[in-house]
């Protein structure tokens, strides 16, 4: 069975754009999964930690018939494959090659501290609630309420949209090559490697403590 599931994501680091496109490519490589939307692009500033560039974030709505944690762990394989490391201490909150939330599964409400749904922080986040209002202006965060409703109530400066950046949907996949262009390994950028002393918080648990699993911010 599939569900509908909404994953934000973002980089501050390297080839902003090109990171993007190359997770929602290989996102759409994942098993029993499909990217049916791709937001607009926004650009947000970071909010804490230490100073760092601004994020590229979007917002994804997919099909999948991965359970949550298997999609998680299998977002948390991209990231990593993309340079991402998981720091302790203060430099979590730095900047990161790409981050990966997963901020809605279908209407699933869960406190497991592995992966909290829906997103703990979500609500409080411009940077996730405006590109997703763009793609599903009907939206509901489950427990929360309205997208739009939230999103009324948060302060937007530092969260632009940039109409000229566009991340387009997944190449198909060529049943000759499965490990072809969907490969992560051979969409990341080896020239831009996120270096471990500029590395952010870890999200593998989405602690609801952890204020910054996205953007860091923004």
């Amino acid at each position: 069975m599939r569900h509908r599931v909404v994953l934000a994501v973002g980089s501050n680091l390297g080839d902003r754009l090109g990171t993007l496109q190359g997770c929602v490519q290989a996102i759409g490589g994942l098993p029993d999964t499909d990217v049916l939307t791709i937001s607009p692009v926004y650009e947000t500033a970071p909010v804490g930690g230490p100073a760092q560039p601004d994020y590229l974030n979007a917002v994804l709505i997919v099909s999948t018939a991965l359970p949550p944690l298997d999609l998680l762990a299998a977002t948390q394989g991209i990231e990593a494959e993309f340079g991402r490391v998981r720091p302790q201490g203060a430099e979590r909150f730095g900047p990161r090659t790409l981050d990966i939330d997963v901020i809605s599964y279908a209407e699933l409400l869960s406190d497991d501290p592995v992966l909290t749904l829906p997103h703990p922080r979500a609500h409080e986040r411009a940077f996730v609630l405006a590109p997703w209002h763009d793609v599903d202006a009907g939206a509901s965060l489950p427990g929360r309420g309205p997208v739009g409703d939230l999103l009324a109530g948060l302060d937007r400066r530092g969260v632009r949209r940039q109409p000229d950046l566009v991340l387009r949907r997944p190449r198909p996949q060529d049943p000759k090559n499965p490990q072809g262009p969907q490969n992560p390994k051979s969409l990341k950028n080896p020239k831009n490697p996120q270096d471990p002393k500029n590395s952010q918080d870890p999200q593998d648990p989405q602690d609801p403590q952890n204020p910054g699993a996205l953007a860091e911010a923004p």
